[in-house]
């Protein structure tokens, strides 16, 4: 298992987050997006996981009045399958519940069973579909919330 670090992402880390969303999206958001992301939205609240000094993964959200929408999540290729998705996962979580949100949600294809079954670890349940979602290939995308409890419940 590689040695990560989870931190806040910054502008200076867009280059090497392109670089794993490249590698892990059909239709990759752009480096723009990213910049735009960290130089302009507000809402937008993004960790990295970082190994020898390199962005290995990325996770994403938007915080909307009392709820958190996940943007996206990724980890590089070479890097999967060693945790890194559940500890970015797991950070994003602890921030939700820090900024008193009351849930999470977020989209993922249908075919896409490792990342539903690491969402439902941490609570996540598919609450609809949303066909044709993805545009490289009309796939459909179900829809998982979960709902964040205070750490006191």
């Amino acid at each position: 298992m590689a040695d990560v670090k989870i931190r806040r992402m910054t502008w200076l880390d867009v280059e090497e987050v392109t670089k794993v969303e490249e590698a892990s999206f059909a239709i990759p958001w752009t480096k723009e997006a990213f910049m735009n992301e960290m130089l302009r939205n507000e809402q937008a609240v993004y960790f990295v996981a970082v190994h020898d000094k390199r962005v290995v993964g990325f996770v994403g959200v938007w915080t909307i009045v009392d709820e958190g929408h996940i943007t996206n999540i990724a980890v590089l290729p070479e890097f999967r399958g060693q945790g890194i998705g559940n500890q970015l996962l797991a950070e994003l979580v602890t921030f939700a519940k820090s900024k008193g949100l009351v849930g999470l949600t977020l989209e993922v294809r249908v075919s896409n069973v490792g990342a539903q079954k690491l969402y439902e670890q941490f609570g996540f349940m598919q609450a609809g579909r949303r066909r044709r979602y993805y545009q490289d290939n009309n796939e459909d995308a179900y829809i998982y919330w979960a709902k964040l409890g205070s750490e006191s419940e």
